[in-house]
């Protein structure tokens, strides 16, 4: 079987990232009722972390084990990734342990090396130029939530912030499905140029729209969901006084801007939030804020891509051959007493 990972949404058809989201759905539904599928048993998973994580390390982890797994919790100084072993040389090892290694890189590079030197399916769990596995949940969030009478295609997604990892994958995938996705932020912190030709792209296969704009009042007004994320990404520390003075206050989502957008207009949000910041509490804790089903999700689309890209690969032997192995190696411990 070909060996694919899941470092970009842009890796993937339109229908590829609709059964991924259909794979996640039926085991959601599955999940639900106690019946979740142990389709990974006694495989591994391989985490590594470069920086903390609530959310990713927490879905991934939870996931694996719900699904008949094992997950190893890789964090920084545990062990030698780049420094005083290569890059491949780790990899090589991994794959030959582990059925599937999941990444959260400071550095986009790192996870492109990474997959490039497995053996086995390699999962972007964040870098600093994007994070897949979160909007594939965001997605399927926007799915469940979806106003009535509207498809997919329909959808008027706004993002309103910094051209964040989020961000960037957010705007791809958005218009990869042909949704209508606008980004409104100072001009100084709209989506690069190069993540724009590429949204254009997939809008002329996808018949998706891409809006970029610097007012945040007329990017709502026909929002069916308003995103947002933090003003500032590690290493920018020593912008926040600058970033601060360009958001604020006018693409602070807050309740006067949220009222601008239709009455129906769900909020999202990734997390975690810096609270009366880039939202305040009143739309974050709003009833109309899906935040919490978001996070809930994201352990749902982990099962979802770990299903999707290990088990396939996966030896499935039958009962036969399993007696048969635990016959021989029974019988040669019986003969050691």
């Amino acid at each position: 079987m070909t060996l694919r990972h899941f470092i970009d949404t842009q890796d993937f058809s339109k229908q590829e990232l609709l059964d991924i989201i259909e794979l996640t759905r039926l085991i959601k539904a599955a999940d639900k009722q106690g019946c979740t599928p142990k389709l990974l048993q006694d495989a591994s998973l391989a985490m590594i972390f470069e920086e903390p994580s609530t959310r990713t390390r927490v879905s991934f982890e939870v996931a694996m084990t719900e699904l008949g797994g094992h997950a190893l919790y890789l964090k920084p100084g545990e062990i030698h990734l780049g420094v005083r072993e290569s890059l491949y040389d780790t990899a090589q090892v991994l794959s030959r342990m582990c059925d599937v290694i999941f990444a959260r890189t400071l550095k986009h590079e790192t996870i492109t090396s990474l997959a490039q030197s497995a053996t086995v399916p390699v999962i972007n769990g964040l870098t600093d130029y994007n994070h897949p596995t979160q909007v594939v949940c965001d997605v399927l969030t926007m799915m469940e939530h979806m106003p009535v009478g509207k498809k997919l295609e329909d959808l008027n997604v706004t993002f309103i912030g910094d051209a964040t990892n989020v961000l960037s994958s957010l705007m791809l995938i958005c218009t990869r499905l042909g949704m209508n996705f606008t980004h409104a932020a100072p001009k100084k912190y709209q989506a690069l140029p190069e993540w724009q030709k590429w949204a254009q792209a997939n809008c002329k296969d996808s018949g998706g729209t891409l809006t970029i704009t610097d007012d945040p009042v007329a990017a709502v007004k026909k929002a069916d969901f308003i995103y947002t994320d933090l003003w500032w990404w590690v290493g920018q520390e020593d912008q926040i006084p600058e970033r601060r003075a360009a958001f604020m206050p006018d693409f602070q989502v807050n309740e006067t801007l949220f009222k601008k957008a239709p009455s129906d207009c769900k909020f999202m949000h990734c997390l975690p939030a810096s609270r009366n910041v880039e939202v305040t509490d009143a739309v974050i804790d709003h009833p109309r804020s899906i935040v919490f089903d978001q996070a809930e999700n994201r352990l749902h689309t982990e099962k979802g891509l770990l299903a999707y890209f290990v088990y396939p690969r996966m030896k499935h032997p039958t009962e036969q051959l399993r007696n048969y192995h635990q016959g021989l190696v029974e019988n040669f411990l019986n003969t050691q007493r």
